[in-house]
């Protein structure tokens, strides 16, 4: 198993988990890695150090320093883990934080809410005007469309979620 810090064309840094160097590659072709934070399908490997585990049963000597780090994101399809990426990793401690408080955000909106799909704009509708249960939901909407339900008064906030977003975040 291969683990690999990877960044995205936003420089974002998250972590990818692959069979082998050339099964990367062919994810990577196909358009199978993407960032978990803005969906860029955009990536690249960074240079990092190689991790080994040289006797069973020992955690390698950064374990403890891992554990405080903050917490980052796995790699769109091919992550398996949730591992956060090594002190360092290219991103200033502010864009860490950053990303950090992003992905909170993000899983708390898709734990807390109704994907009402496409249909959202109609829905929001529904809801304003008391012809459906008063509940958070989330969808997607035109540009025009939200527009139109700003305009309408109803309160609406564009919140751009990449696909890996909408599956279960690590």
């Amino acid at each position: 198993m291969k683990v690999l810090d990877l960044h995205c064309a936003h420089d974002h840094t998250f972590e990818g988990w692959f069979g082998s160097e050339s099964d990367f590659q062919d994810q990577l072709a196909r358009g199978l890695v993407e960032c978990p934070l803005c969906g860029s399908r955009t990536v690249r490997k960074a240079l990092s150090a190689p991790r080994l585990n040289l006797r069973a049963g020992s955690a390698p000597p950064h374990t403890a320093a891992a554990s405080d780090a903050a917490p980052s994101s796995s790699g769109g399809p091919a992550a398996a883990s949730a591992r956060p990426a090594p002190a360092g990793a290219g991103m200033a401690p502010s864009s860490k934080a950053l990303q950090a408080a992003w992905l909170q955000m993000a899983r708390h909106v898709m734990a807390h809410t109704e994907d009402v799909g496409r249909g959202f704009a109609q829905e929001a509708r529904r809801i304003h005007h008391g012809e459906a249960e008063e509940r958070p939901i989330r969808g997607q909407a035109s540009p025009k469309e939200t527009a139109q339900l700003l305009d309408e008064g109803i309160a609406v906030l564009p919140l751009p979620l990449p696909a890996a977003a909408k599956e279960t975040l690590q």
